[in-house]
């Protein structure tokens, strides 16, 4: 029997998900009993306050930056964890566009700018529509995280907002049309799930849909998406994961976001089981590698 911690995410960190992060989670852990595992829960600050892990399998969708820190230490004395802490870091914004962009994943141009530099020369060179400003150090917690501006006047407004948030970097991203495409996936299974959020009332912040464009069904390859998902996912060492896409009128798709360990909430059973069979058979490997080796 394998023997695993699950650390719950706080309720903070699930903006408008609350209930749905907690369901795919407790669904996953069911499943794993099921399976025969030892399924013992704690939440993000019981994880903190512990002196000793006796567990050296974490499942966690924890994401405070102690929390990941500790991750990684667990994780590079020998602990086997899910998501990886280096890959919940690797999914902060600053940290996720700049891997991106260099792994050649189709991403929107972006630059990474201080929050008390002037952004004119910036907003110039990625002028169009306007541009995304995305605080860098961190996800979306509040809506204000991750913004449109239309003009450089409110492009610098909400840059000088950030600055005295105590956000000292930002990610401005060039603003692409098309159609927005969400996506729910787990590596190393076939599942991989996506629908258009706007028609299922699926998107965080109504002002989004007021932005970006009306869907109009545009083709693309889902084979072509479902390798660059994976192909982003590898890079930023993460499993259970999650992301949103742009897809043009020529079918060329662009992800823009990519998340570790989302809701999954359209599709949380089919969903729950994948994560299961990914978690049991990584754990139960990884032990008896373990056992072989020591």
């Amino acid at each position: 029997m394998i023997s695993i911690l699950g650390v719950t995410r706080k309720s903070r960190f699930s903006p408008n998900h609350v209930g749905n992060d907690a369901a795919i989670f407790n669904e996953v852990i069911l499943k794993l009993t099921e399976k025969g595992a030892s399924v013992e829960i704690c939440n993000e600050d019981e994880f903190l306050a512990a002196t000793t892990v006796k567990q050296e399998n974490i499942l966690t969708m924890g994401r405070t930056k102690t929390l990941v820190k500790k991750l990684q230490i667990l994780q590079s004395s020998g602990a086997h964890v899910l998501n990886s802490g280096f890959g919940i870091e690797n999914c902060f914004r600053k940290n996720m566009t700049l891997k991106l962009l260099e792994g050649g994943i189709p991403y929107p141009k972006s630059i990474v700018i201080s929050t008390v530099a002037d952004i004119q020369s910036i907003f110039e060179k990625l002028k169009g529509k306007g541009v995304w400003i995305k605080r860098g150090d961190f996800h979306a917690i509040h809506k204000e995280d991750v913004t449109f501006a239309g003009s450089l006047r409110e492009a610098q407004h909400i840059l000088n907002e950030y600055a005295l948030r105590g956000i000292k970097e930002a990610v401005i991203s060039e603003h692409l049309s098309g159609d927005l495409l969400k996506f729910y996936a787990v590596r190393d299974t076939d599942f991989f799930f996506y629908f258009y959020p706007y028609e299922h009332n699926h998107h965080k912040y109504d002002l989004y849909q007021q932005i970006n464009d009306e869907v109009v069904h545009f083709p693309f390859d889902l084979v072509k998406l479902k390798q660059a998902a994976n192909s982003a996912a590898e890079l930023l060492d993460v499993h259970i994961y999650g992301g949103d896409v742009i897809i043009d009128s020529n079918g060329d798709f662009h992800i823009i976001d990519l998340n570790d360990w989302p809701s999954f909430a359209p599709c949380r059973t089919e969903a729950a089981e994948a994560i299961a069979q990914m978690v049991y058979h990584k754990f139960t490997e990884k032990n008896h590698n373990a056992e072989r080796t020591s």
